[in-house]
């Protein structure tokens, strides 16, 4: 490994790659149901229950109506904490309205091969006939909440404007009331949900058990994709700071770099890998990522993973070998991980043992 002023490249011998399944669309989100079970969310709108010892693919119904517009679908699935009691299974989704589109949480319950109850949480204040920035992320704190992530959804000024919920990370309690304790609950003109703003497009969000921490990714435009550290109320900055250049000219997007009020990334990506998923690792099978980030990258083609050490970033490139836009990674019970590719793949990847 290397300083964040580079990367390093490392071999992939290291490795042993099995294909569990080959899904027709992008596979956008995973969880695992159990030892031999994952539940795939493809952007066209389809559930996936992929039994990972046969490959066998069965599609979950009980879907509501879901909008394919840009980036927007099916986005991400997150098992509740106590789905075994419960069996609820959080989503967010590209919701249809009349301007278009907008990020929803919802839940229902899972049932072998079909959804019941289906609720939404909050359809978010976030509409837009754009294509663009729909986020989205779901973490549990373990504590009764749940936080997922809104994109800017292509209008740069929704970050900076609490009246909506565009360009933010939202924190509910799990049956999608508000919190009595968010930030913001008191402010009449401020949407009670906000966690934190100043977000471009965050498609990674992760809360760390182990220490409490809440962190997230983020698209920047070219250059200046981020890693935040999320505390509670705080302005990431989007669009006023940004290490991002305009896509049309090599311009600075932005005022500046930094600026006091605003929250400085822990880790900043230039040039743009386009990070689409986070997790800090903390399995055993991997016995040198422990505590590491890892995240899946698209534009740059690799399993990312960065340590944050004494001050110091350091930061290593893992997969470039199979030159595939990489869409998710988790971490499964026995600490292997598992990976989407945009092509339709589902990769497990541990350890190779010599």
């Amino acid at each position: 490994m290397i300083s964040s002023l580079g990367y390093a490249v490392e071999a992939e011998p290291q490795f042993k790659i099995d294909q569990l399944a080959q899904v027709d669309g992008i596979p956008w989100g995973m969880a695992q149901i159990d030892t031999q079970t994952l539940l795939v969310t493809v952007l066209d709108g389809q559930l996936l229950r992929i039994n990972t010892s046969s490959g066998e693919i069965k599609e979950v119904s009980g879907l509501p109506r879901i909008a394919r517009l840009g980036q927007g679908g099916l986005l991400d699935v997150a098992l509740s904490p106590d789905f075994p009691e419960t069996s609820w299974v959080y989503f967010t989704y590209a919701h249809p309205t009349e301007e278009g589109a907008t990020t929803a949480l919802a839940r229902a319950k899972f049932n072998s091969d079909k959804l019941s109850d289906w609720q939404d949480l909050l359809v978010s204040d976030a509409s837009s006939s754009k294509g663009q920035h729909f986020g989205s992320r779901i973490a549990f704190d373990h504590n009764g909440h749940v936080f997922f992530t809104v994109g800017d959804r292509g209008t740069r000024a929704n970050a900076q404007d609490l009246s909506n919920h565009a360009g933010a990370i939202l924190r509910l309690n799990m049956d999608g009331s508000v919190p009595a304790d968010n930030p913001y609950v008191r402010h009449g003109k401020i949407k009670p949900e906000i966690w934190s703003f100043g977000h471009r497009n965050p498609q990674g969000l992760f809360y760390d058990q182990a220490t409490g921490f809440l962190w997230s990714n983020e698209h920047g435009p070219r250059g200046g994709d981020e890693i935040n550290l999320i505390r509670v109320g705080a302005n990431y900055g989007w669009p006023i700071v940004s290490h991002g250049k305009e896509y049309w000219a090599p311009l600075n997007v932005g005022e500046t770099t930094s600026k006091e009020g605003m929250e400085d990334p822990k880790k900043v990506f230039i040039p743009s890998i386009a990070p689409s998923s986070l997790l800090i690792y903390r399995g055993e099978l991997f016995k040198d990522w422990q505590g590491d980030f890892l995240s899946t990258a698209l534009s740059l083609r690799h399993l990312n993973n960065v340590r944050l050490a004494s001050g110091e970033v350091f930061e290593t490139r893992f997969l470039e070998d199979l030159n595939e836009r990489l869409r998710d990674v988790i971490e499964l019970n026995d600490g292997s991980l598992v990976v989407s590719t945009d092509s339709g793949l589902i990769l497990n990847i541990r350890p190779k043992i010599e």
